[in-house]
């Protein structure tokens, strides 16, 4: 009956996480919950993940990575790199992926990635490269420079977690490095070989065009006898016909209107709205329509621009809508459009909810977009300003997150502690303040990782995971135990697709720990080899460091399993060859 509830929390668990109707932390937290009543788990079973070591290396690590790009040290480093390789794309993909490489292998790969979307962007112009055959490469790089070191991704902090929770070894700071390069470099030659020949080359184009808004726009003069004279902008008869008022040309000056705003006899509008809609206002007593193409230079004047916005990760603004966010008065910007996955959103803007990823086509004046080179929840792409290099701090910083390493790998104090000690140094010292600190953790991540290492327990102890180990042993065992193993590898790289990488792990784990009991195999080696199958899953684009390149690369989906699938088996070779040489089975 246990098994049977387990398995079952597990398969909704897999289908909530894949749908987002709820949020993973919810999901995670209603399952503790329903384990805890079931007395599956005990409450102290429960979240005892909370309070694990490695929940307070991966927040210490949030910290030390925002501490890096508050002080300007990473901007420094892309700038410098960058002014090396702008005269050849080939030159600056291979530099950017082996330095984005490094970096990830210290820090969140979703981190690094967002950092050098915005620079690429604008340096992919400036060498006349489309930011397709750039993007996608610097996520991959990120992605797999997270399996060069145990800090690298918080899927190997939760997977060294759960194997000490069991009694083995926790996994070394460096111990899967020779590996992690193996895979690292495999990554960097196919995109530098056969995944740059694969890679899309999509086309800019103007950004009226790529949004598709010349059927959505339209020009409305004002006549004397119009009902619409005097009526407030927001609340006029055009709004109550789902019309949005972008811009008034009065006179000589073309400006955004605010909830001040009133209509006057003369004024020509800008107007979007549905073109069934369009039909009743042509209808309308006292009003002229003027163009039924609408061009960017309408939109754009020497007060007044168009620009995108992507939402970047832990973003305040994910879940809310554009009205709930009150866009126009916080930013001073409209929001014109939304691009999502490839697909384009114009209706009913106001109402769509945030995701990750979203890239937004805004206008507003010059100064307003400026003020957004400093945001924690936007990037302006396309536009690079590097934050202003602190150099003081910025050695501080970096300095404390080298000691931290040193000491770790020195086993001088637990990695826990020397992580802490770092994160509380760089605070202290002022290169971030605590307010930016606690903003820069991930607890919605802190909070998935908890409660799925209570998950493993809970399969433990209902026998679950034995139940399905003895099932595998069954149908592979007879192969041998590379074969179980290759199993549990695609098993992993199948689950990360609904799930999250490190929920994927996790779940995984156990039944191949009591697998490797089964066969009288080393466990330590299937636990690693699921670690990193995890972080090898490059086929579609759910991975968030995908996801931040989809819309600013213009990318589509078939273009990551054309070019991720061939990566991502030739991965799961080396895992396959590699890990019972490095650890035998």
């Amino acid at each position: 009956m246990e098994i049977a509830l387990v398995l079952t929390l597990l398969a909704i668990a897999i289908v909530l996480f894949a749908t987002e109707k709820l949020s993973i932390e919810i999901v995670t937290l209603l399952m503790l919950i329903l384990l805890a009543s079931a007395r599956i788990i005990s409450p102290e079973e429960a979240f005892a993940g909370f309070s694990s070591d490695f929940i307070i290396i991966i927040a210490s690590i949030f910290i030390l990575s925002a501490a890096l790009q508050e002080t300007g040290i990473l901007d420094f480093a892309v700038v410098r790199l960058a002014r090396l390789a702008e005269h050849s794309s080939s030159l600056m993909l291979l530099i950017i992926m082996i330095v984005t490489g490094f970096v990830s292998a210290f820090m969140n790969n979703t981190t690094v990635t967002a950092m050098f979307v915005t620079p690429l962007v604008g340096l992919s112009k400036r060498i006349n490269t489309n930011a397709s055959k750039l993007l996608m490469p610097l996520a991959f790089a990120a992605i797999l420079g997270g399996t060069c070191t145990l800090i690298g991704t918080s899927t190997n902090v939760a997977v060294s977690g759960y194997i000490a929770k069991t009694g083995l070894a926790p996994i070394g700071l460096f111990e899967i490095s020779g590996i992690g390069f193996v895979i690292f470099l495999v990554g960097v030659v196919y995109m530098m070989t056969v995944g740059q020949r694969l890679l899309p080359d999509h086309d800019d184009q103007e950004l009226t065009e790529e949004y598709k808004l010349q059927k959505y726009l339209t020009e409305i003069v004002v006549q004397p006898e119009s009902p619409l004279v005097g009526q407030l902008v927001f609340a006029s008869d055009l709004t109550s016909l789902n019309f949005r008022i972008l811009n008034i040309i009065r006179g000589e000056d073309n400006f955004l209107p605010d909830f001040r705003t009133r209509i006057r006899e003369g004024d020509v509008l800008l107007v979007e709205g549905d073109l069934d809609n369009l039909i009743k206002v042509k209808e309308t007593k006292g009003i002229d329509i003027m163009a039924d193409v609408i061009l960017e230079k309408d939109l754009v004047t020497d007060n007044i621009r168009l620009a995108e916005l992507l939402v970047v990760r832990q973003s305040v603004l994910i879940g809310r809508t554009i009205k709930e966010i009150n866009f126009l008065q916080r930013y001073g910007l409209v929001v014109l459009a939304i691009s999502r996955h490839g697909e384009t959103l114009r209706s009913k803007i106001g109402s769509i909810k945030l995701q990750l990823g979203d890239l937004l086509l805004v206008q507003g004046s010059p100064e307003r977009l400026a003020q957004l080179r400093n945001s924690n929840n936007l990037a302006l792409i396309g536009e690079f300003e590097p934050v202003l290099f602190k150099k003081r701090k910025g050695i501080i910083a970096i300095s404390c997150f080298l000691v931290a390493i040193l000491l770790g790998t020195l086993q001088v104090l637990p990695l826990s502690i020397s992580f802490l000690l770092a994160a509380l140094a760089t605070i202290l010292f002022r290169c971030i303040s605590s307010e930016k600190a606690y903003a820069a953790i991930d607890f919605k991540l802190l909070i998935l990782i908890g409660g799925m290492t209570a998950f493993g327990t809970a399969m433990e102890n209902s026998g679950a995971a034995d139940f399905l180990a003895e099932g595998i042993v069954d149908l592979l065992g007879p192969m041998g135990k590379l074969a179980v193993l290759a199993g549990f590898v695609v098993l992993t790289v199948i689950l990360t697709q609904p799930m999250s990488n490190a929920a994927a792990a996790l779940v995984i784990v156990p039944v191949a720990l009591s697998t490797a009991v089964t066969l009288d195999s080393d466990p330590r080696a299937f636990a690693i080899a699921i670690m990193l199958a995890a972080s090898v899953s490059l086929v579609t684009p759910f991975e968030p460091a995908c996801i931040l390149v989809y819309s600013p690369g213009k990318y589509r989906f078939w273009d990551f399993i054309k070019v991720g699938t061939p990566l991502t088996l030739l991965l799961i070779l080396v895992i396959l060859v590699l890990t019972p040489l490095i650890w035998p089975l």
